[in-house]
């Protein structure tokens, strides 16, 4: 792993003195990887004593966190044998702090990208909790606008519906020109 990859280690607010630490993985994300994180994080959610409807959105968080690595970090390997199988870096962690769930996420992006970002959860953030469930809803419909066919702005939507607060980001100067993104939900 490259030198990013340090940067992502240790997301602001994970590792709590008076928390506790859920679920916490940095390395390389595709779609397998995601999958068996996903089966962990439900394992380890399922064992404590989270109730059901927050460990369905904090697992659907999770998931749209993931996905946004997978398809948005800057830092990538070769997808072996199938072009479509990206791999990318970036670091994930769940926590608890008292009685709120925390979930971050972290990985290099783009300068381009990073602006794209800013200009979406910068709006995300003046958005009614109404006007969030109503953009979802029709963008549902819509579909994605082709400029954003991975389909970011959806799952950024997915993220601010299913938390309980804004979404809080953070966009800080990385290497070779990208940026170090950290998206932190809270519910």
């Amino acid at each position: 792993m490259n030198r990013e990859l340090c940067i992502c280690a240790e997301p602001e607010g994970c590792i709590l003195k008076n928390g506790e630490l859920i679920f916490y993985y940095v390395g390389y994300f595709s779609q397998n990887i995601i999958h068996a994180i996903g089966d962990a994080v439900r394992a380890r959610l399922e064992n404590g004593e989270t109730p059901g409807a927050v460990r369905r959105r904090m697992f659907s968080i999770f998931v749209e966190m993931a996905q946004n690595i997978v398809h948005y970090s800057s830092e990538q390997l070769p997808g072996g044998h199938d072009p479509g199988a990206e791999i990318r870096a970036g670091s994930v962690c769940i926590c608890r702090e008292d009685a709120h769930y925390h979930i971050i996420c972290r990985n290099p992006v783009t300068s381009e990208w990073a602006e794209r970002l800013r200009h979406v959860l910068e709006d995300l953030r003046q958005m009614s909790r109404d006007e969030i469930r109503q953009a979802y809803r029709r963008q549902m419909r819509e579909g994605e606008p082709e400029e954003n066919s991975k389909g970011a702005g959806l799952g950024l939507l997915t993220i601010a519906r299913d938390s309980e607060g804004p979404i809080d980001f953070r966009l800080e100067p990385g290497s070779a020109g990208d940026l170090i993104f950290t998206l932190k939900a809270t519910l």
